[in-house]
């Protein structure tokens, strides 16, 4: 009975012994060690043995980490009252300084994110909050990025994600961007009046350098009405068009008339006539 209450004991203690000693390490991990107290280096991936109740090691992830900033109130430069929230995208560079110099890396990073995030809301308009986000990711990424370095974090990206603004200065920015486009809209009708007036300018000066182009429009004019209309249609002939075809018609007349009466005396017609 002794002897095996003896083996079982041993078999704990060497259970014990290889718990405390052997060690793997993720592809996308690292340990670091530490030997009585103090830093040793990171390991890892792969198998590796440790001194047992001698050396401990603690992972440290090295994938990027997804941080979500909750929605921070500001005062704008301008002074308007908005919250914005972001996320912060970062991962560990240097395991060693993420274990000694932080206790929590990860709550740090989120510490600093929000109070970089009013710091840079508070030096900033709120036009060039909404219409300079790229830039305004781009400062926050360096000052955050500046301050966990020191614990080795680099922080890859900062992104806001939505600015709420209250609801009197909502139906302000509305008004204002109606005002604009009816402005814009008001522009281009102007532009294109002038841009018509320049050319019926053009178009009179050809018409008055060639009279028959009015009387080909007016009667294509009169063609394109006909098209659409199916009931009788009036129009007023020009008088220069009329006293050319009443004098065309006196012409023919006379020709008709001195014809006959040379027909009557027995005289030969005349083969051309004026």
């Amino acid at each position: 009975m002794t002897m095996f209450v003896t083996i079982g004991i041993i078999a704990v203690v060497v259970l014990v012994i290889i718990n405390q000693a052997v060690r793997i390490v993720q592809e996308y991990e690292r340990g670091v060690i530490l030997r009585l107290g103090r830093l040793v280096a990171a390991r890892g991936p792969g198998f590796f043995l440790l001194i047992p109740f001698v050396e401990t090691m603690r992972k440290v992830d090295l994938r990027i980490v997804t941080l979500e900033v909750p929605a921070q109130e500001a005062i704008t430069r301008d002074n308007v009252t908005i919250q914005v929230d972001a996320v912060v995208y970062f991962r560990v560079v240097d395991p060693s300084e993420a274990v000694v110099k932080a206790i929590d890396f990860v709550r740090a990073t989120s510490l600093v994110g929000q109070t970089t995030l009013r710091s840079i809301l508070g030096q900033s308009d709120l036009d060039h909050l909404l219409s300079e986000r790229d830039k305004i990711n781009q400062r926050l990424q360096e000052v955050i990025d500046r301050q966990t370095s020191q614990w080795g974090v680099k922080v890859t990206s900062v992104e806001m994600r939505d600015i709420q603004l209250p609801q009197t200065m909502q139906r302000a920015m509305a008004k204002q961007a109606e005002a604009e486009r009816e402005k814009r809209a008001k522009i281009i009708h102007a532009e294109g009046e002038f841009s018509a007036s320049q050319q019926l300018a053009a178009a009179a000066q050809v018409i008055h350098s060639q009279p028959a182009t009015l009387q080909l429009r007016y009667l294509q004019t009169l063609t394109e009405i006909a098209a659409e209309k199916t009931a009788p249609l009036s129009f007023r002939y020009p008088s220069t068009s009329s006293r050319c075809f009443w004098r065309a018609e006196a012409l023919a007349m006379a020709r008709t008339t001195r014809r006959r009466t040379a027909r009557s005396r027995g005289l030969r017609p005349l083969l051309t006539e004026r």
